[in-house]
This record gives C-alpha cells, structure tokens and sequence, in this order.
C-alpha cells in the first residue's frame, strides 16, 4: 500500500487533467523524486487516478531512464527485487516494496520482437525494479499483482533509434500490455528549487517554452521536429542536459499506432521539474 501523504510540496504550476482511451495507448509519465510517494502533489494524484482510468492490463512493459545498456536488454526475472536506487532521502522510503512478480515469458518475447526487426537484444535474470519503474507503479497500481518486464534504453543512442525501438513493440499494444515510458518532461537537476523557496507559482519561461512546443509538436505527429527537438525545440539541452530522462518518450510514442499524443497533466515541481505525461493512442 501506499502511506499517507507528506503535506506541504505541491507543484507550482498544474493544468486540468485530460481522459484518455487507456487501453488503447500508450504512456510516457515523469516520475519525479522517489519522495513521490510519500509526497503530496498533483502529480501523484494523477498518476494515481491514471492507474484507476487504465484498469488492468495483461502485464507491462515498463522502460525507465534509469536502466541502460548497450542493446536492448529486458529483465527476466520471475521476482524482480525493489532497487532504492538513489541515496539521500527519509529512511523510510528505503523501506517500501513493490514486489509485483516479472514475466520471463514476455521478456523473451520482446526480444524476440526486437531481433525480428534488426535489433539485438538480450534477455537477462537478476535485473530488479529501480525507482523509474516501482515509484509510479506503486502510485498506478498499488497491488503489486500486474507482472512487470523493464526494457532498457540503449546509451549511445538518439531519438529515432528509441522511435524505432518502440515501433517494434506497437503489436504488445493489442495483446493487452500497457506499454510506459519513464522518466522526465525536464531533467536539468542544477536547476531545481530543492529548498522551495522561489516566488509561489513561477515556472521560469525555459521550462514552459519548452513544454508547450512539445505538446504542440506531439498533437500534431511532427515526428521530423520531435526527433531532431535539441536542434529545433525552444531551451532543450538547459531542460535536459542529457537525454536519458527523454528518450523513453519516444520508446512510448513509436509503440503508438498513430505517432500523435495527447498531454494528459501538467505540473511542475521544484520551478524546474515538470510533470507532464501523455498518451499516444
């Protein structure tokens, strides 16, 4: 279960929360702090809400920006651990599990998609759950009952091999995975008000100019822009200095069956930490 709420760290900014088709799309979410659940904020409301919205899919295929490696790599393992991948925070949050079970099944199959499309891959035991996948999980689904497979990033590589990536898993889609992409709408951590003691509701014109050229860009399916957004969107590399927290975007958005997407939330923390997750059905 999910303990109670820590007052008093909201977002600074929000904007209405959309509905979507959920079984029919895909998702990428930012999943803040690990404090997230344990923090009041509209961005663990929604994602709460998101999980009651989707129902229960078959498993998930979750793809964090905290696990790398140099192919494509799927954790295999039937009991994935809960990693505390972060160092620093209350005790308390190194004592919470997520012990929902893996799939060794479906991490083969994944791979065996990915192979088929000219992309090596490798399925792998022993590899757990870090905070990119269990910390919103844990908001979404708070049972722990869904099996969970992690699919990797690959260092080294951009946009459009992260594109093709997840159009090779656009057929799990049907079979009934939810497929989510992990990581951060913005991820410039130099940048963050960690103390909150900025001016209440400002969000400096960096942060927005670069997230609302994204929703616009992303309603539109302007995947020439989307790919090539560092050389193209508003602010991009002072809102990600590198690129892991980004890329599962685009892992989630080539597994759509449409290439568009909807933003479903915005918020953002810290001044500089936004929140948005969108669906692309």
């Amino acid at each position: 279960m999910v303990p109670a709420p820590d007052p008093g760290h909201g977002s600074l900014f929000s904007i209405q929360t959309a509905t979507t088709d959920a079984m029919a799309s895909t998702f990428f979410i930012s999943h803040g702090a690990p404090s997230m659940p344990v923090t009041e904020s509209p961005a663990r409301d929604f994602l709460a809400s998101l999980g009651r919205e989707i129902g229960r899919p078959r498993a998930i295929l979750m793809v964090s920006a905290h696990f790398q490696a140099r192919v494509p790599t799927l954790g295999a393992d039937p009991n994935p651990e809960t990693v505390h991948d972060f160092h620093g925070f209350p005790d308390a949050l190194y004592e919470l599990q997520y012990p929902a079970p893996g799939d060794p099944g479906l991490a083969l199959e994944v791979a065996s998609l990915l192979v088929q499309e000219g992309l090596p891959a490798e399925a792998v035991p022993g590899r757990g759950l870090d905070h990119g996948a269990w910390v919103p999980l844990m908001l979404m689904f708070p049972r722990a009952d869904i099996p969970v497979v992690q699919l990797s990033l690959v260092r080294g590589q951009g946009p459009d091999y992260h594109l093709r990536l997840g159009a090779a898993l656009s057929g799990l889609v049907e079979d009934g995975v939810l497929v989510i992409g992990s990581g951060g709408m913005t991820h410039n951590l130099r940048e963050l008000d960690w103390q909150g003691a900025g001016p209440k509701g400002h969000v400096p014109p960096w942060v927005t100019g670069f997230t609302d050229w994204f929703a616009t860009r992303l309603a539109a399916g302007d995947l020439a822009d989307l790919v090539d957004y560092r050389s193209r969107a508003p602010y991009a590399e002072r809102n990600h200095p590198t690129e892991e927290h980004f890329l599962p975007l685009f892992v989630a958005l080539g597994a759509s069956a449409n290439r568009r997407g909807r933003r479903l939330h915005a918020s953002v923390q810290m001044a500089a930490l936004a929140m948005d997750a969108y669906s692309f059905e």
